[in-house]
């Protein structure tokens, strides 16, 4: 008797369906995972803006290659930093120009805050999901707020972007004679790019025949400051609560901020005063301005009112400080963040006075803070210093000239001392990584690298090796 064949057999475990699907979960989880999506998503953008700046509608000259500029100046404007391969008023068309503004404000509010933001718009509703993706990227301590949060991001943002726009086209158009159409076009581009600190402008020169002009350079800088004290410090001062009863990460950042913004101003003016190659051929007013810019912009801004090429060594030296700092978290500014700089401040200032606990004003700081301040120094010292090496070994520059530039990509500002459009592709590249780095922050990207993260389950006995 013959035996029934099953019409259907079982499939035995392990087979290429379940390994495809197993492979396929994995790669799902680890694409959706918060901190995992961010990256994922800003280089989306880029891949978009490239493609967008790649159309011939987008150039002055569609003939030119334009691969590498395309990818180069949509690094730069999602990762807000504002460094060029190629003049920006000349190479691109205003559609082109149009591209990168939207580019800048998107990567400046952040490409999966921006998202939620929509999401929120549109359905009323956010998964969990959506909720962890949103709140590590806008740094947002309470999930149950990130509504809230983007609500406000999107009404602060617009609020000063308009504000500053009105402010210059009103000047271009009275002062200036544009058209206005030009003025209201020109001055929403450079607001925009001055709140996210993008330092993108529609000028060769960036601001320096504004130089002389405080209607210009003064709304410019305004905007600079407000986007670099970071959201979370501009909600909670537009509760227009006491400086008593700011949080510990407002009373640094505003505190620090003003601090670094006195001290990067007085050293501009001291070291440039008199130097007829800068600030030696104007009048008193005009350095004076000039100064101001001159410690503003380096806080993550990318415009320029002096040529920085013809600075001493001894400023690019401090300008070089000021950039890796950088301003607020959570913000549109680059660098390790005044926060985390204050925090490695006081934790050495507490050492050596032989404290263990890390107090600032009526306030201890963690030890997971402390040791992340630490990680995100390093990380960043190592990014910077390696850029550099790759910069000096690929072309012929002076080791100034090529740690400004890593550390101008790295702390996304965008100031240059005009070498960018020389630079060999390998030494592009390296500007690409480094601001894309610095833009998602270096523990954002180890931990995005870090595929696999298991918590140890147990202590290890404790040991104390000699320091110092």
């Amino acid at each position: 008797m013959e035996k029934s064949i099953p019409a259907h057999r079982p499939r035995p475990p392990g087979g290429k369906d379940d390994i495809r699907r197993t492979r396929d979960g994995r790669l799902r989880r680890l694409l959706l995972h918060p901190v995992r999506s961010v990256p994922v998503a800003f280089l989306g953008v880029i891949l978009a803006g490239t493609g967008l700046l790649l159309l011939p509608l987008a150039r002055t000259n569609p003939t030119d290659g334009a691969v590498l500029p395309a990818l180069f100046t949509s690094v730069s404007a999602v990762c807000v930093t504002g460094l060029a391969t190629v003049d920006t008023p000349g190479f691109w068309t205003p559609f082109g120009h149009a591209v990168i503004m939207a580019l800048i404000q998107v990567g400046g509010l952040g490409i999966m805050a921006l998202a939620t933001l929509l999401a929120l718009m549109v359905c009323r509703n956010l998964g969990l999901r959506r909720q962890l993706v949103a709140q590590s990227e806008t740094r947002t301590l309470n999930l149950g707020d990130v509504r809230t949060v983007l609500f406000r991001i999107a009404r602060t943002t617009a609020l000063i972007e308009s504000l500053t726009a009105a402010v210059l086209a009103v000047r271009l158009w009275a002062g200036y004679g544009y058209s206005p159409g030009e003025a209201v076009w020109y001055g929403a581009f450079h607001a925009v790019s001055a709140f996210n600190n993008a330092g993108f402008a529609l000028y060769s020169d960036s601001l320096v025949q504004f130089a002389h002009d405080p209607y210009i350079i003064l709304p410019v800088c305004t905007a600079v400051i407000a986007g670099g004290l970071g959201f979370p410090v501009l909600i909670e001062l537009g509760r227009r609560t006491r400086p008593r009863a700011w949080s510990t990460h407002t009373r640094l950042t505003v505190w620090g901020s003003l601090t670094l913004l006195v001290i990067g101003t007085a050293a501009f003016a001291g070291l440039e005063w008199d130097r007829a190659e800068t600030l030696g051929g104007m009048d008193s007013p005009a350095r004076l301005l000039a100064s101001v810019a001159g410690g503003v912009f380096p806080r993550t801004a990318g415009f320029n009112a002096t040529d920085y090429a013809s600075l001493s060594p001894e400023t690019l030296l401090v300008t070089d400080v000021l950039m890796f700092i950088g301003g607020g978290s959570a913000g549109t500014a680059g660098g390790i963040k005044v926060s985390t700089f204050l925090v490695l401040a006081f934790a050495m200032w507490n050492e050596i006075r032989g404290h263990e606990q890390v107090a600032i004003g009526p306030r201890s700081i963690s030890s997971p803070a402390q040791r992340q301040a630490l990680t995100v120094a390093l990380l960043s010292i190592a990014a910077v210093i390696l850029g550099t090496l790759v910069l000096l070994r690929t072309t012929g520059h002076s080791l100034e000239q090529a740690l400004f530039e890593a550390v101008s990509a790295f702390a996304t500002v965008g100031l240059s001392t005009g070498i960018t459009p020389t630079l060999p592709p390998l030494a592009q590249a390296t500007l690409i990584a480094l601001m894309f780095i610095g833009r998602l922050g270096p523990i954002t990207t180890a931990t995005a690298l870090a595929l696999s993260s298991r918590p140890r389950l147990y202590r290890l006995p404790e040991d104390r090796p000699i320091i110092g």
